[in-house]
C-alpha cells in the first residue's frame, strides 16, 4: 500500500463516490476528508459504506475526542489532526483506529509517538521544510512513519524522501473543491507515477 494520503478538503457527499473510484483505480488508498468541509461526517459515513475493504478511510482536523468518537461510530479507521493533541491520540487508539497528528517539533514528535501515534504529520511541511525532516528524522525511531504535509507536490517528492520522508499528504496539489473528475484523475496519475519514481 502506497504510503499516500489524499486530503480531500472542500469535498461533498455527492461527489464522494466518483472520487474515490478514481483515486483507488489510480492506487491512493488512504483518504481523507477534512472535518471543515461541508457535512464531513455524513462524506465520511458514505465514503465508509461503499468502499469498505477497499482501502483506509478517515478524517482530518480532527481536533476533540467527541470527533473521534463520532469517527468511530461510522466506521472510520484514521484520523488524522494539525495539532499533538495527546487526548485525541489516546482516544483514537482506544477506537482502534490510526493516528497521524501534526508535529512540527521534536518535542511533539516524541510525545505524540509515547502516546501510541501510528504516523508522525509534519505540518505544514513547506515551512518545516527538507532541513527541518532530516535533523528530526535523525533523533527518532528509524521505524517512524514521517508523513510531509502541506506543500508536498510531485516537483518536491525527491527533496522531502531524501530528507527523511516516508510518506506524503497530499491536498490542493491533488482535489481542489470543483475539480471534474478528470482533473483529478490527470492529477493522481501524475502523483501515483512520481511517488513510484521517488520510492523505487
Amino acid at each position: 500500500m502506497r504510503n499516500l494520503i489524499a486530503i480531500l478538503r472542500g469535498i461533498t457527499t455527492d461527489e464522494i463516490k466518483k472520487i474515490t473510484e478514481i483515486l483507488l483505480s489510480a492506487g491512493i488508498t488512504k483518504i481523507e476528508v477534512p472535518l471543515n468541509s461541508p457535512n464531513a461526517f455524513a462524506t465520511i459515513e458514505t465514503l465508509v459504506k461503499n468502499f469498505s475493504g477497499q482501502g483506509i478511510f478517515g478524517a482530518g482536523t480532527v481536533l476533540t475526542i467527541d470527533e473521534v468518537k463520532r469517527l468511530a461510530d461510522i466506521g472510520a479507521q484514521m484520523v488524522v489532526s494539525p495539532n499533538c493533541n495527546v487526548a485525541v491520540i489516546q482516544q483514537t487508539k482506544k477506537q482502534n483506529m490510526l493516528s497521524y497528528p501534526g508535529v512540527m517539533t521534536p518535542t511533539e514528535c516524541f510525545t505524540a509517538l509515547e502516546h501510541g501515534a501510528d504516523g508522525l504529520k509534519f505540518f505544514p511541511g513547506d515551512i518545516i521544510g527538507t532541513a527541518g525532516i532530516k535533523a528530526m528524522r535523525a533523533v527518532l525511531p528509524k521505524d517512524t512513519n514521517c508523513m510531509v504535509v502541506g506543500g508536498a507536490n510531485i516537483d518536491n517528492f525527491t527533496e522531502f524522501r531524501q530528507a527523511g520522508a516516508d510518506g506524503f499528504g497530499i491536498g490542493s496539489a491533488l482535489y481542489q473543491a470543483g475539480d471534474s473528475a478528470e482533473t483529478v484523475a490527470q492529477k493522481a496519475k501524475a502523483i501515483v507515477n512520481a511517488y513510484d519514481e521517488v520510492m523505487r
